[in-house]
């Protein structure tokens, strides 16, 4: 069963966007999808509650103890939002089953900084080999020196970069209602729908 872990160290980088959306688009494929947080927030289960019941169904997870995961009967695809400040034992929890990694990031010093230490931390760790890690550029502006800046720096990582989402409020005003670019007319998040293609063909 794919894992889709959502993971950066550093807060406010986007993960919970990241992680509903790729939700979104496995459920509109028409997947069984659990989408979980490991995070005492439960940030997931909350934007599911305002999912409305009519759009592909998008579930949400079981937690036995503190640190495992257990999907509900009959998923076939996982997305897992993690928490800030991820490390140790729930790190290695969600890693020991994760089939891919996504690591998003903004253009700003201090994500630089703390995704630098993290893709160390990951390249380090036992199951680097086996599991599929990829870079995810959110809240993106062409033609700006910050996103140039994250470019350059993004060309050093050993990890491909597969996409650059723009700083868009579509994604804000969706998420207020529990929806995906995927839950609404194409025409009106064309756009964003196309810098999707790279990821999806990423994840597919």
């Amino acid at each position: 069963m794919p894992v889709i872990v959502i993971a950066n160290p550093k807060g406010g980088v986007g993960k919970s966007t990241l992680a509903t959306n790729v939700a979104g688009w496995l459920a509109r494929q028409g997947h069984t999808v659990m989408l979980g947080d490991v995070d005492r927030q439960q940030s997931a289960r909350q934007w599911l509650a305002l999912r409305p019941p009519a759009l592909p169904a998008i579930r949400g997870w079981d937690l036995a103890g503190d640190d495992t995961v257990r999907p509900p009967k009959g998923s076939t695809h996982v997305v897992l939002d993690t928490p800030a400040g991820l490390h140790g034992k729930r790190l290695e929890a969600v890693l020991r089953i994760a089939s891919h990694v996504l690591i998003p990031l903004q253009p700003s010093l201090f994500d630089i900084q703390a995704t630098h230490a993290f893709v160390q931390q990951l390249q380090a760790h036992r199951r680097a080999g086996e599991v599929q890690m990829g870079l995810v550029a959110m809240r993106a502006r062409d033609h700006t020196l910050a996103f140039e800046q994250l470019q350059h720096y993004l060309a050093t990582l050993p990890l491909p970069v597969v996409t650059a989402l723009r700083d868009t409020q579509n994604y804000v005003q969706l998420a207020a209602r529990g929806l995906t670019l995927w839950d609404v007319a194409p025409s009106r998040v064309e756009r964003d729908l196309a810098q999707w293609e790279p990821l999806t063909r990423w994840l597919a």
